[in-house]
């Protein structure tokens, strides 16, 4: 059997008020190589001890849940994807598996399915929409089913600031409140309208600045990466208001031009945050897969 590559981008979801339904691919790869088949399911990689190799592994377990009959394959990974950054690293792994399920057992799934399968793995849609679509994607889910689709963005890029400390979404789910006041969530909701609709207009910058000031997320989970408060300034200072927290975080992203990203990197290097800045354009491929 030829050997399949699957390539997954990374995710950053929850942009403006966007709470679970709006996200965003990045230049940032999760790949997987399926091998030879094997008596058991071997998955090779170098993300630690704590990723299992076995059959446990999301990738497998995604596989199963899919086609419980695919038999068991090596399989190799390769990822520049920080694990718990809040840059969709679980979803990748789904994503993966849903692919190989399907490449492996001929299953010929339309996209809208694979979505919703993976949105029922996730529970939440947003990163495997956008990591299937690429782009900026939008999409809703009802527990049955989900509805996605991708806006045409300009040539975009994301600097994201990466803490080196990882942080599991149970933990930032903590933070959130069981409520949240009426009006807040009708400002929040009509901000993120406005700023989808903009975007679907091709006026990114005027819909840019809609981008913070959430309400569903970031006023609870703020003091998990205390740093956004600098990036958001110095962002400012430049110019641009794009800065929200990157899912359940600790990554934090800013959206832009090429230009003003670099700039804005320069100067927050030089007030040594703890962690690392990475530039990145926009995947507006999405997960692909090919054979050798």
């Amino acid at each position: 059997m030829a050997k399949i590559i699957i390539r997954v981008p990374a995710t950053s979801a929850n942009v403006g008020s966007g709470m679970d339904s709006v996200g965003i691919a990045l230049h940032m790869y999760y790949t997987v190589i399926v091998e030879e088949e094997t008596d058991h399911w071997k998955v090779n990689h170098a993300l630690g001890s704590d990723i299992p190799t076995d059959e446990r592994n999301l990738i497998v377990q995604t596989v199963l849940k899919v086609d419980p009959d695919i038999h068991p394959h090596q399989l190799t990974v390769i990822s520049d994807v920080p694990i718990a950054h809040g840059l969709g690293s679980s979803t990748t792994a789904v994503v993966a598996g849903i692919k190989i399920a399907n490449a492996l057992g001929s299953l010929e799934l339309p996209l809208d399915d694979q979505i919703t399968m993976g949105a029922k793995f996730e529970t939440h849609p947003e990163n495997v929409a956008a990591a299937m679509l690429g782009g900026l994607a939008v999409s809703t889910f009802d527990g049955k089913h989900a509805v996605a689709t991708k806006l045409e963005l300009p040539d975009l890029y994301a600097l994201v600031y990466i803490r080196p400390d990882g942080l599991s979404e149970a933990q930032s789910r903590k933070k959130l409140p069981q409520t949240i006041d009426y009006q807040t969530a009708v400002r929040a909701s009509s901000k993120e309208n406005v700023f989808i609709a903009l975007v679907g207009q091709g006026k990114f910058d005027k819909a840019v600045s809609l981008i913070e000031d959430d309400q569903f997320h970031e006023p609870y989970r703020k003091d998990l990466v205390p740093e956004m408060a600098v990036i958001k300034e110095t962002a400012h200072e430049l110019g641009i208001h794009s800065t929200y927290l990157s899912g359940a975080g600790p990554t934090v992203a800013t959206l832009g031009e090429k230009s003003a990203l670099t700039q804005l990197r320069i100067e927050l290097q030089e007030k040594n945050l703890n962690g690392s800045l990475r530039l990145l354009e926009v995947d507006e491929q999405g997960a692909t897969v090919r054979g050798e």
